[in-house]
């Protein structure tokens, strides 16, 4: 098994961010999101400041912004939390639009939102600029425990093939006039992804049976061996 293969978040390039150290690249994202988390809500300099250092490092890395725009549908959960915000907190009201919502929970959502947004961009950057099997190292580098990085490493290689058999499910479904988008049809997909555990967990124990007979005991070696 092998976790080098190219993933689809990174960005194939030779900028100084890209060929930087991993592990001092994800003790950067760490350090970074921290001093996120810890801005109050209402320093929207500060956050105009981080958000200015992002896009610094995303020119001097050479990934095109839009790559960068395209993945960050992932925080649309978050967004949706901090739409719901201003209306569901409590304290002084205001009215923004001829809508009454909560000041505070306004503010927090701004907060929240912001941070979320600075996070995802973050992670995305270090995903562009870094590959799967050079974040692995980094994560040995920095002492991680080894049981973690090899569950990590299992799910980065097995992620592509559990999604794939997924589409190709999907397609069986199409092909048989099942449309996973219908309300009347989600019966059907639930049974879809109930199959698609237990096929994953069955190859799950085969790759471990297949590791033991390989003489596995606990630790993998080293892939730059």
């Amino acid at each position: 098994m092998g976790a080098g293969h190219g993933h689809r978040l990174f960005f194939h390039g030779h900028s100084v961010v890209h060929r930087a150290p991993a592990h001092l690249k994800l003790v950067a994202l760490v350090v970074f999101m921290l001093l996120v988390v810890a801005t109050p809500h209402a320093w929207w300099a500060a956050f105009g400041g981080y958000l200015l250092v992002l896009l610094a490092v995303i020119a001097v890395s050479r990934v095109p912004v839009t790559y960068i725009v395209r993945r960050m549908v992932v925080e649309v959960p978050f967004v949706l939390f901090a739409i719901l915000m201003p209306f569901i907190s409590t304290g002084p009201r205001i009215d923004v639009l001829g809508v009454s919502v909560s000041e505070p929970g306004l503010i927090a959502a701004g907060g929240f939102l912001a941070k979320a947004t600075l996070g995802v961009i973050a992670s995305l950057t270090l995903a562009s600029t870094t590959e799967p099997v050079d974040l692995l190292r980094g994560l040995r580098t920095l002492r991680m425990p080894d049981q973690i990085v090899q569950i990590m490493s299992f799910m980065i290689r097995y992620l592509d093939v559990v999604t794939d058999e997924m589409r190709r499910m999907v397609v069986g479904m199409r092909s048989r006039g099942c449309d996973p988008r219908s309300p009347r049809h989600w019966p059907a997909l639930a049974r879809t992804l109930g199959a698609l555990f237990i096929r994953s967990y069955e190859r799950g124990e085969r790759v471990h049976l297949a590791m033991l007979a390989r003489g596995y005991d606990g630790t993998m070696p080293a892939s730059d061996r």
